[in-house]
């Protein structure tokens, strides 16, 4: 139903300044009070089958037995009502139903501020002072914890059955446990579809990494319908490679070439990195892993390498998970180069946990982190770059995953 000039001119007679409007006992906050009670009499009138004021309708079993109070808390504050009761107790009013103390879309505003980082003194302070709603900790602990179902069902949803690579890494975070306060391990999967967009697959909360934590990981993600994983690519994940590897025969495990050259950094001078930097590119600029074992010969009988013995034994070390990436083309390289992909959103995740010193527990550090992955999942439906070559070579690689191109 259209709303007329002429109703808007009735509405608005009297108003002279914004606080007439919008005010605590403002225009907006008077009709939504009107509309809601004249909702409630609407439904009970249905309910008793007659209306209010019919005489024959006294005839009948039940009938009208005045009102409650109740306030509801919204947009515009806090608003008290009259609801509409009937003799025998049977009457559900639809549009405010019982046990409802807040309008539908206010819960959501406290999620939103909630997942954006906002502590619960924040969030009250908010709302107090931009709706005039005076809201306890417990409340909002209420609506944040409704999100703890969701986070159950996320975790357990299925997922593809092929994911050509797959992002493993870990973010601290500080949680309570058993009366003390932990550093603990915060481990994501971050997964790209054969279609080029990204999907987190789970995440897990550990104190401790080992080969059986990433057994039971990769299990988990092997039950919910994931059958192949091309690419693992990880950053010192201990454990990890033996237990996918265990889980997933044919999954080649790379390492994150960037922090393999940023951990060497850590052994210059300032003023010798870039020279080291560069002389380390040619390395893992190399068409395959024979020429690269020649440039870290070279390296390391250079006055540099000399200078820097650890860069040498680190690379060394991390060998076997340099070698997967130097069989690949340069399209699927410039993808799996760098964990970047899950780092950028480890790095949204920690300016918004820096604000909160620690958690009570896992599931509210849970909780807080579903949420701002929920936030963030409108990014992932764009393609990761180079995304379409990449995945022409992923075809003629592993031909039995790929019968037709995906995109």
């Amino acid at each position: 139903m259209a709303i007329t000039p002429e109703i808007l001119k009735e509405l608005l007679k009297g108003y002279e300044k914004p606080e007439d409007l919008m005010g605590k006992d403002g225009i907006l906050k008077q009709l939504t009070k009107a509309l809601v009670e004249s909702a409630m009499n609407a439904e009970l009138t249905s309910h008793l089958g007659y209306e209010k004021g019919n005489r024959a309708g006294k005839k009948a079993s039940n009938h009208r037995n005045g009102s409650s109070k109740k306030t509801l808390i919204g947009e515009d504050g806090p608003v008290e009502i009259e609801v509409p009761r009937d003799r025998e107790g049977t009457f559900e009013p639809q549009i405010i139903p019982k046990g409802q103390r807040r309008f539908d879309g206010f819960d959501q505003k406290i999620i939103a501020m909630y997942a954006r980082g906002m502590t619960v003194r924040e969030i009250q302070a908010f709302l107090e002072e931009q709706y005039g709603a005076t809201v306890s900790p417990d409340l909002i602990s209420e609506v944040t914890d409704a999100v703890l179902e969701e986070v159950k069902d996320w975790q357990l949803r299925p997922l593809e059955k092929i994911y050509p690579i797959v992002f493993m890494d870990a973010l601290r975070v500080k949680i309570r446990d058993e009366g003390t306060v932990m550093n603990k391990a915060v481990y994501m999967a971050l997964g790209v579809r054969c279609d080029g967009t990204r999907d987190v697959l789970g995440l897990w909360i550990e104190q401790t990494e080992g080969a059986k934590f990433w057994r039971s990981v990769v299990t988990e993600l092997k039950n919910r319908g994931v059958e192949t994983m091309l690419l693992a690519v990880v950053d010192g994940l201990k454990g990890f490679p033996e237990a996918i590897q265990a889980v997933f025969p044919g999954t080649e495990v790379q390492g994150c070439i960037v922090h393999l050259l940023r951990n060497s950094m850590e052994y210059c001078n300032f003023k010798d990195r870039y020279v080291v930097a560069n002389e380390l590119k040619a390395i893992y600029k190399a068409p395959n892993a024979e020429a690269a074992a020649e440039c870290l010969t070279a390296f390391e009988e250079s006055p540099l390498g000399k200078k820097y013995p650890p860069i040498g034994r680190l690379w060394r070390r991390a060998w076997e998970q340099v070698i997967p990436f130097l069989s690949y083309p340069p399209a699927i390289r410039k993808i799996i180069y760098t964990t970047n992909a899950i780092e950028s959103l480890n790095a949204r995740l920690r300016k918004i946990l820096k604000t909160r010193g620690h958690f009570p527990n896992d599931q509210a550090a849970t909780k807080l982190i579903y949420l701002v992955l929920r936030n963030q999942a409108k990014n992932w439906k764009r393609l990761v770059v180079g995304w379409r070559e990449a995945l022409n070579h992923f075809a003629i690689l592993y031909p039995q995953h790929f019968d037709r191109p995906q995109i």
